[in-house]
């Protein structure tokens, strides 16, 4: 078996970058670790942000692009119990998925859902790692609340409202277009808000009797955090998962104490094995269940070659894609 690969490389890291298909060698398990055959990896916001410069890998990280793929298990390094060679699998990465081969720390594989097709399944670990650590865990979404899900036709969108949709929420999404508000509806929102004609706060309002949601999950920044506050019921809670209108912002504060607001930011990729390892298992638990009983599916706006990323990147920097963007490796 050849120990090299094809992978995507990012030529002029910056505004002008370019990926380019080029060959490389072949990672190798370390203990605690397998290697996947790649079948697909998918593309997210983060991954345009490393090739312009601007999201560094973290320390010890492939600095291929992809943070998730979904495979086989060809090779199992030392120390590794419950996986075999052969395994069908889905995996967050903190880099390394344009490319033929993973390595992959075990806490941070999951098997491929009963009924998901194996490329399918690139598309089920970020989204629902940053949607259950972020709504679940950070946010704390308790039974019979309700949520906004800003972004609600991008890949952590439609996982997010389909999660909530299924474990009983009410569940509230914005979207920029007649069409993309058209799936949310179909993914279970109760109301798809067009953020080009409508205020989402007012929808909101009027919809739960001006009282407000419990949890928001927004990735816009800007304008919207002040916003936020005025949609959130008493003891509601923001949590951000990236600034897509600004870091920055004017914000009254006075609001989010008068409600007696928690607003809380994260990110994933950094995170330890371990930790990422402790939200896998919730989302075995919890997650996969659902999904093989049909309740959530993998929302797959298109699938395109590896070679081909170039294209991948600018239909999602375009926002025109409702759901995720794989590339996959087979010719």
């Amino acid at each position: 078996m050849s120990q090299s690969m094809r992978a995507i490389a990012v030529e002029e890291p910056g505004k002008g970058y370019r990926l380019v298909l080029s060959t490389v060698e072949r990672p190798q398990p370390g203990p605690g670790e397998v290697l996947v055959q790649v079948a697909a990896a998918g593309i997210n916001r983060a991954d345009i942000a490393q090739a312009l410069g601007g999201y560094p890998p973290p320390k010890g990280a492939s600095p291929i692009l992809g943070l998730e793929v979904s495979g086989h298990i060809v090779a199992l390094g030392p120390q590794v119990e419950g996986w075999r060679i052969g395994d069908e699998v889905c995996a967050l990465l903190a880099g390394g998925g344009y490319a033929e081969f993973a390595v992959v720390p075990v806490p941070c594989l999951l098997p491929v859902p009963q009924g998901v097709d194996l490329v399918a399944a690139a598309a089920l670990p970020e989204v629902h790692f940053t949607v259950w650590t972020n709504l679940m865990d950070s946010a704390r979404l308790d039974v019979g609340q309700s949520v906004l899900i800003h972004g609600g036709s991008s890949g952590i969108g439609t996982a997010a409202i389909q999660l909530c949709t299924a474990r009983g929420h009410r569940v509230f999404a914005t979207a920029g277009s007649a069409d993309k508000c058209a799936a949310c509806i179909g993914f279970g929102a109760e109301r798809a808000i067009n953020y080009r004609s409508e205020d989402f706060v007012a929808v909101v309002k009027e919809a739960t009797e001006g009282r407000g949601v419990d949890v928001i999950l927004d990735m816009v920044g800007g304008d919207y955090i002040e916003r936020n506050f005025h949609a959130l019921a008493l003891n509601g809670r923001l949590v951000n998962i990236a600034f897509m209108a600004g870091a920055q912002a004017n914000v009254n504060f006075g609001v989010m104490l008068m409600k007696r607001l928690s607003f809380m930011a994260t990110t994933l990729r950094a995170r330890s094995s371990e930790e990422k390892g402790r939200i896998g298992a919730a989302l075995r638990a919890q997650v996969w269940p659902l999904i093989a009983a049909g309740k959530i599916r993998p929302v797959v706006d298109s699938v395109l070659p590896l070679s081909r990323a170039m294209e991948a990147h600018t239909r999602m920097a375009s926002s025109a894609h409702i759901g995720k963007i794989l590339l996959t490796t087979a010719d």
